[in-house]
């Protein structure tokens, strides 16, 4: 059997919290509640009359779906190698996610999806030019990074 390579496991974890969290945004368009909204009534502006959350939760989804499954010209760049970006950009998107009823579900696999990332960057793990390949070989004798 071959070696997990968790990268991989991470990307199709958070390509599924981008789709709830597209789902859950339009939804969010329709019924407008905040998930928090047992504890105070402070955070209904975010949601009525003007959506920011709902427009914000779209953004975000809809760009961490064309990070993770990458468009021609965001393949192989830098933006889209980087773990550390991904780790930085993730906690933000569960934090929009969560605010919002509808986006817990995203919001929870974007944190499984997060702590894969981490795991896949302590071990040294490197996502390739090509998406969904696998880093190529050196020398022999040389060990992969995957």
């Amino acid at each position: 059997m071959g070696r997990l390579i968790k990268n991989h496991w991470a990307r199709l974890i958070i390509l599924t919290a981008a789709a709830y969290q597209v789902a859950a945004a339009v939804e969010c368009f329709i019924w407008p509640k905040i998930f928090w909204d047992f504890l105070t009534r402070t955070l209904d502006a975010g949601v009525r009359p003007i959506p920011i959350l709902q427009i914000i939760n779209l953004v975000l989804g809809l760009s961490l779906f064309c990070l993770e499954w990458p468009l021609s010209f965001i393949a192989g760049s830098t933006l889209h190698r980087s773990l550390e970006f991904r780790l930085a950009i993730l906690p933000l998107t569960a934090l929009t996610a969560v605010l919002i009823y509808q986006g817990t579900n995203a919001a929870l696999y974007y944190l499984v999806g997060m702590a894969v990332y981490f795991w896949a960057y302590s071990e040294g793990e490197i996502i390739c030019a090509e998406p969904w390949s696998l880093p190529k070989r050196g020398r022999a004798g040389g060990g992969s990074r995957v």
